[in-house]
């Protein structure tokens, strides 16, 4: 790996950093690019080719992480969480929320009481799973030859 590579990820690497510390605040690609030092053009591409996903799409599935603990572990409202975790608006919230775990704050909730495993254990159990991402399944068709 070259060294600017390696400076790049790094940069890359503060950005998400950055973003994990600030996930409840409103952010913007901008902001985020300029602590990468790079333009928010070349900031998303590259987020993108590391990380395997968006800025925005990281940093929705950051807040929702974040939502699942509140929602398992303390009694406040859908609507309270929503805030909490940085959506400015519960139809977004839940939409987004659904689209990434598979069911409804409410039915995530009702579902899954709090945990008392290890941390470790829990942070890779709860990982959102994305329910409508596939991975293509080669076929006998679709093989060159």
């Amino acid at each position: 790996m070259s060294r600017e590579v390696e400076d790049l990820n790094r940069r890359l690497l503060r950005a998400r950093d950055a973003m994990d510390r600030a996930y409840a605040e409103p952010l913007d690609v901008r902001a985020v690019a300029s602590v990468a030092h790079i333009s928010p053009a070349h900031f998303s591409r590259c987020f993108r080719t590391v990380f395997g996903e968006t800025p925005h799409r990281y940093l929705q599935r950051r807040r929702v992480e974040r939502s699942m603990f509140l929602l398992r572990e303390t009694d406040r409202s859908v609507t309270e969480v929503c805030f909490d975790v940085g959506f400015t608006s519960v139809g977004t919230f839940s939409r987004t929320f659904r689209k990434i775990v598979g069911e409804t704050p409410s039915g995530y909730r009702k579902g899954n009481g709090p945990i008392v495993v290890p941390n470790c254990v829990q942070m890779a159990y709860t990982r959102p799973r994305a329910a409508a991402q596939k991975t293509p399944v080669a076929t006998p068709s679709s093989s060159f030859g």
